[in-house]
């Protein structure tokens, strides 16, 4: 089963440490999809402004991509050149109906403007535009903080690369919210550590079991088979936390008291967040 990082490779999770400039940059671009009639983020809140929109998207992506020079593209040559043609790109999909059709967009581009694109979204090979996916063509178009799940699979595609991220692109704002709260001050490490959890029932939905409890195959994204759990109808995350309070009270004699303590402490403040930021 490939799932990797869709951002940054080498690790299932991408990185997903809120900031405000990632909820503003999210905002923006989900205005921007709204306009051709696709979903942007679900936790996105109004983006107060009157400039155009093409100059909010430039706006929105020169701020974000200055907060991510000290990270994620602090290693990058020529960053700031990078910048302004990816910005320029932005711009030019959202004025000639690139969100709308993205694919018939990359085309237009030539080698220089797919490699720009390839190296904002950190990809290890060339775009090869024909064998995209609507949502891994799509996410192309989006700085990475903005990227969606197009199809609600759980899956965020970039390229030909799939990441599972929490929050994403479909997970409620009070949710959000709660998250936030409850993750503030930890170490990148301990949010990952977190966020994992939060996302691997999707993987272990899509692993069969024969009759004797042992592994028998498994289902990829885009199979028919694939299921996402967190977008059935009537999904809670009151009752995602109850079910590893649950775990963690089965595993109890398994681990060490500091263990269970912490991950008890944790998936009880979440599920007290939840309930009184009215989630689900």
């Amino acid at each position: 089963m490939r799932i990797e990082s869709s951002s940054t490779g080498g690790s299932l999770l991408a990185p997903t440490v809120p900031s405000n400039h990632d909820h503003h940059v999210q905002a923006v671009f989900s205005d921007v999809l709204e306009a051709v009639g696709r979903a942007g983020y679900a936790s996105a809140q109004e983006v107060k402004e009157n400039a155009p929109l093409s100059e909010t998207i430039t706006a929105a992506w020169n701020h974000w991509f200055t907060t991510e020079r000290t990270g994620r593209y602090a290693q990058t040559e020529n960053a700031q050149q990078l910048r302004q043609d990816y910005g320029e790109l932005l711009v030019q999909a959202h004025e000639s109906g690139g969100y709308a059709a993205p694919k018939d967009f990359l085309q237009s581009l030539d080698e220089n403007q797919l490699e720009v694109v390839q190296k904002v979204h950190h990809l290890a090979d060339p775009i090869g535009v024909a064998s995209l996916t609507e949502e891994g063509a799509l996410n192309l178009l989006l700085p990475p903080a903005a990227q969606v799940d197009l199809n609600h699979d759980g899956i965020t595609q970039s390229g030909a690369a799939n990441g599972l991220r929490f929050p994403d692109s479909n997970t409620p704002l009070e949710v959000v919210q709660a998250w936030e709260e409850a993750t503030v001050g930890m170490t990148f490490g301990e949010r990952m550590t977190h966020e994992f959890r939060m996302v691997a029932p999707t993987l272990l939905s899509n692993i069969v079991l024969d009759e004797n409890g042992a592994y028998s195959h498994h289902y990829e994204p885009g199979d028919p088979e694939w299921r996402n759990p967190r977008a059935k109808p009537g999904y809670s995350y009151v009752q995602a936390t109850q079910d590893m309070l649950d775990h963690l009270e089965f595993i109890k004699p398994k681990i060490s008291r500091q263990q269970y303590e912490e991950q008890s402490a944790f998936w009880s403040k979440f599920q007290g967040l939840l309930e009184e930021y009215g989630a689900k």
